[in-house]
């Protein structure tokens, strides 16, 4: 009769863990290439990318870029990984332009297996959903950061917790040695308080980083997956030599937060009479000091195999991208290209050779959507290797823009002198030597009319030359002074008796037609506003 019930009952076990298994199986396989629902915290998110060394990379984008281009929006669009760490890896990846044909061409190949192998993912999936905690995020401290440092007098705390130990056997002897215990007792809780606030520094991170040593073991053991770091076990194997170390930290982090509070308060008076936090802590320091490369080896090695899911779970949920030729030559062939943030985006198609691009349009014909539809598009194509396109070729491009500018209140700079200074930059850019691509949308709009032309075509010359630029601009004078250096191209509407329609399709030429005043006119503007603005219209022109 015993033997049934634990039959049963391992029986029921064994269901509860397969209908659990199973769905979450189906969790992770109807979630591929959906949009993640989750929160973005990217003061958290962008950590590891504010404290890396990217010294060595072709170009980290500017914050000004990244807040032109909509950057975060984009993130939050093409983030589809499993980790904190992947999510801060993707962000890093993003940030900074760095093409190694070698590595996409491997990264391509472990894509295409994620892609197809569904069980291999799922299982890649579940190892890298233990490092989904908000803590995940503290990891790169261990290796970023600087560590703090054991006090002058630390030197007492080893005596004292020697003296402890004696203390502890000689009451077993004497009672009076168990009142001197006491005494020590009561020093010991001071310094184990004190130390309280550095423990808690390290609180997150040192735990996380344990499972993410755990986590990349697993990785590793996949033979398709050990290509990305072929030496990344000897970084396991020396950060497992901290575990039973740091093993204290764990368990002080499970007491807290299960309701095992008697079990708590006997290992933390077990801890201040042998003083074991301080002392277990500055030692762990010390060995986590000498092993910041292993740590972020092993770190990037887990982000890295994270975001080619992401990136294989991104294109699974577009119905159209293509991967990116990119070539030696100057020019920039775009099929069909499209903004990737903007749903149902009309697609256009522009092939840019030796002459750059100056467009042309009234507000909202589209023509800041499709510079920065190039932008994004020439970013991911250089870091995800993945292009929201029918087809994109293009050189490597370092990116400038100008285009979201404000007012800079703190410094006391304005409008026009903020856009000085980010001109000026590109200006000194644009003779390095470099392929550069320049995003520019209406230039120095914060002046007056006779001046903003004429900066603006001797700067637009002088940032042609050898280099790219797409710049919007309502100024059609430009069109003219410009048509030896750059290609015209316009967006127009259709404007009808009570309403503007946009097709939002780039055309060949520059502008023919305002329609401003029109535009007035059909929003009923007073008709004396109306008249006088047209006479002044036709003498001005």
């Amino acid at each position: 009769m015993i033997r049934y019930f634990l039959y049963q009952f391992n029986y029921i076990i064994s269901q509860l863990s397969f209908n659990k298994k199973k769905k979450a199986n189906n969790r992770l396989k109807t979630s591929f290439g959906q949009l993640k629902e989750d929160t973005f915290d990217f003061n958290l998110i962008a950590k590891y990318f504010r404290n890396k060394d990217n010294s060595t990379v072709d170009q980290v984008l500017s914050d000004r870029t990244c807040n032109d281009l909509d950057l975060d929006d984009l993130f939050t669009f093409i983030d589809r990984t499993h980790s904190k760490v992947g999510q801060q890896y993707l962000y890093n990846k993003l940030r900074t332009i760095n093409v190694n044909k070698q590595q996409t061409e491997l990264d391509e190949t472990i894509i295409n297996e994620l892609s197809n192998n569904v069980d291999l993912r799922i299982s890649i999936q579940k190892q890298l959903e233990k490092l989904n905690k908000r803590d995940t995020f503290y990891i790169t401290s261990l290796f970023q950061e600087e560590h703090i440092s054991p006090p002058k007098w630390f030197f007492g705390v080893n005596i004292l917790s020697f003296t402890s130990m004696v203390l502890c056997i000689l009451s077993f002897f004497k009672p009076f040695f168990f009142i001197v215990l006491i005494g020590i007792f009561c020093v010991n809780f001071v310094i184990h308080f004190w130390n309280k606030r550095n423990v808690f520094q390290y609180m997150n991170s040192i735990p996380q980083l344990l499972r993410l040593n755990s986590v990349a073991a697993q990785l590793f053991k996949q033979a398709l997956l050990k290509k990305i770091n072929p030496n990344l076990f000897k970084s396991i194997k020396l950060i497992n030599g901290v575990k039973n170390k740091s093993s204290f930290f764990q368990l002080e982090a499970k007491l807290q937060s299960d309701a095992g509070m008697i079990f708590w308060l006997i290992f933390e008076i077990f801890k201040i009479l042998f003083l074991l936090e301080p002392l277990l802590l500055f030692k762990i320091l010390k060995r986590l000091n000498t092993k910041r490369a292993e740590i972020e080896a092993v770190y990037t090695f887990v982000g890295h195999v994270d975001v080619l899911i992401s990136i294989a779970s991104l294109r699974n949920g577009l119905t159209n991208y293509c991967l990116p030729n990119i070539h030696d030559l100057d020019q920039i062939k775009a099929l069909e290209i499209r903004h990737p943030l903007i749903v149902n985006c009309i697609t256009n198609t522009i092939n840019i050779d030796k002459k750059s691009v100056l467009l042309t349009g009234s507000n909202m014909s589209g023509k800041t959507s499709f510079i920065r539809a190039i932008g994004l598009n020439v970013i991911t194509g250089l870091t995800i290797n993945t292009c929201f396109a029918k087809a994109f070729a293009f050189p490597v491009l370092h990116i400038f823009s100008a285009i979201r500018i404000s007012d800079d209140l703190l410094n006391d700079k304005s409008y026009y002198f903020q856009e000085v200074l980010t001109i000026k930059q590109m200006i000194t850019e644009s003779n390095s030597g470099k392929r550069n691509l320049f995003l520019l949308d209406e230039l120095f709009k914060g002046t007056n009319t006779v001046e903003r032309i004429s900066a603006g075509k001797a700067i637009l010359s002088a940032l042609a030359n050898n280099n790219t630029v797409l710049v919007a601009t309502h100024d059609i004078e430009l069109t003219d002074m410009l048509s030896n250096e750059y290609e015209l191209y316009h967006f127009s509407e259709t404007v009808s008796n009570k309403t503007v329609g946009f097709d939002f399709k780039l055309k060949e030429g520059k502008l023919k037609h305002r329609n401003a005043i029109r535009i007035l006119e059909i929003n009923e503007y007073p008709k004396k506003i109306i008249n006088e603005a047209t006479e002044i219209a036709k003498q001005l022109q």
